[in-house]
């Protein structure tokens, strides 16, 4: 769904030295590793195209570790549609080790002091370091007001990952040498919310870290002499490392490369897992694997779910459009189980550019992303598969688009997922209430077909189906306590969450008066982080 975005994504590559040379390097020298990354970065551009960037290390150079990064797609930024200027700038930030960072911001500008990796300079090479993470700490209105309230103390941006850089120059400060774990154990003592962290010092020492909940996923592999690691496995698979050799990193636990050794340490406790689920339903590259489960095969069983409760008349009419591009495989999924054609009516112009699209309004937007095609659509009884409706102007819009223009006879909304009720904080691009379409029908109270028919007229369709919440688990395979649902089931799996939202949930009661109240949000008991903020 257009509307919805995701908070970044990390990459790191690491040749050690005297294991011999990996057979995966672009160019037979160590050195060639950090020019891996802008390639790992166009795999996982889908989690961000609004910033990018990598730091290298390189000991020959007098900058040790270098940072190249800039507002733009991966492609901009790194000048790879110009030959000659990509080789220049990878030859100058060449190096056997590197972490890189795509951005779409949930908090702060659109400019590129904001774009990661973020790095920090100092006289001694332990304290000269840079890093990138992707997530969002729940909890950064406290940490930044605990910050400010030191005089000697400033925050020159509203983004939390300057609440992180300040975090380890603390544990860095004075004559502090804590190993990583150490460092990483007191930070997750102050964070509450998702963090994944990529980090390279001048001396060539870095470590993946993954945040104690598992929220966002992270994975890794080892071959021989390389070592990377990426937000989705298909940055890794994509480099030629076997699948056999992929992997996720468990929650709590880091990766650290120091003198030339690897080593996994865990860092905290985690007695509990809180996977995002729109990880496998929307944001991850439909090839990649997280936490072992395929997001293909979980869109796949997502179209199975919604085929079993197709109950719309099937006629020599009916076919399965797909909303491009993350709806294909449920929609794919469905049709076979209904007997009935998936074909193409609506068809995304990819170079529609994020600048480009000058007009705020989000159905104009739509209008611009997307082509029906009347010769698939005249006539015919669509069912529209979509991933998601989060706000539902997009989907007005193509609604609108498919009769105006495509000439659909009937368009019934089908989606892959339950109603989208609260807002997220731990890194998608929906913080309040008032601008989720659902709850506007929904009141808190559970989902009926009446109330359905009702937001089906609210955008336009015939009918409009959603997914039950107990079909997420099933279709990702795993229990629903190992996954975050909170946006579709109000539970939070942190204090800060919950916090959060019951604020949201009270603003959304003032900005509507004459509502009924909605109920005062109450977790059921469940395990606790101790290493979270309580």
């Amino acid at each position: 769904m257009a509307e919805l975005h995701h908070e970044c994504g990390i990459v790191a590559i690491y040749h050690l030295a005297d294991r011999g040379l990996s057979p995966l390097l672009p160019i037979a020298d160590p050195s060639s590793a950090a020019r891996l990354v802008p390639r790992m970065l166009l795999d996982i551009q889908n989690r961000g195209q609004l910033a990018a960037g990598m730091t290298s290390y390189n000991p020959e150079r007098n900058q040790i570790i270098d940072t190249h990064k800039d507002v733009g797609t991966v492609a901009e930024v790194f000048q790879l549609n110009h030959h000659d200027a990509a080789v220049r700038l990878l030859d100058e930030y060449t190096g056997p080790a590197a972490i890189g960072h795509v951005r779409y911001a949930t908090c702060g500008a659109e400019d590129r002091s904001y774009a990661q990796p973020f790095e920090r300079h100092h006289i001694e090479k332990s304290k000269w370091f840079s890093f990138a993470f992707n997530g969002q700490l729940a909890n950064y209105p406290e940490l930044r007001e605990e910050i400010l309230s030191q005089n000697d103390f400033h925050l020159a941006r509203e983004t939390d990952t300057e609440i992180i850089m300040h975090s380890i120059c603390r544990e860095l400060a004075g004559d502090r040498k804590p190993t990583v774990a150490e460092m990483l154990n007191e930070l997750s003592r102050r964070f509450d919310g998702a963090y994944n962290i990529v980090y390279l010092n001048a001396q060539g020492e870095m470590f993946v870290a993954r945040d104690p909940l598992g929220i966002r996923p992270l994975c890794y592999a080892i071959e021989g002499p390389l070592f990377a690691a990426a937000s989705e496995s298909v940055a890794l698979s994509n480099l030629g490392f076997k699948q056999s050799s992929i992997h996720s990193l468990k929650p709590g636990s880091a990766i650290v490369i120091k003198d030339g050794q690897i080593s996994f340490q865990k860092f905290a406790s985690s007695p509990k897992t809180a996977h995002c689920f729109f990880e496998w339903i929307y944001f991850a590259n439909v090839c990649s694997s997280l936490d072992e489960r395929s997001v293909y095969l979980t869109r796949k069983a997502l179209g199975e779910e919604l085929a079993r409760l197709e109950d719309v008349s099937i006629d020599e009419d009916t076919i399965v459009v797909p909303v491009p591009d993350t709806a294909k495989a449920a929609a794919d999924s469905m049709a076979f189980q209904l007997s009935v054609p998936c074909l193409e009516g609506l068809i995304r112009n990819r170079y529609v550019g994020r600048t480009f699209i000058e007009s705020r309004n989000r159905g104009d937007k739509a209008k611009m992303k997307y082509t029906p095609l009347p010769e698939v659509l005249e006539g015919k009884k669509v069912l529209l598969v979509e991933d998601t409706i989060v706000r539902s102007t997009t989907m007005k819009a193509l609604i609108s688009q498919l009769r105006e223009r495509g000439l659909a006879k009937e368009v019934h909304v089908r989606v892959a997922c339950p109603p989208i009720v609260a807002p997220c904080f731990y890194g998608i691009d929906m913080s309040t209430i008032e601008e989720l379409f659902a709850p506007k029908f929904l009141n808190g109270e559970p989902i009926t077909a009446e109330k359905e028919a009702e937001m089906a007229r609210a955008i336009g369709a015939d009918s409009l189906r959603y997914l039950p919440v107990e079909s997420i688990a099933r279709c990702v395979q795993m229990p629903k306590d190992a996954l975050c649902q909170a946006c579709i089931d109000e539970r939070y799996p942190t204090s800060a969450g919950r916090r959060l939202y019951q604020i949201a949930a009270d603003n959304a009661i003032q900005a509507k008066p004459g509502d009924p109240a909605r109920r005062t949000y109450e977790a059921e008991p469940m395990a606790v982080v101790p290493t979270c903020v309580p």
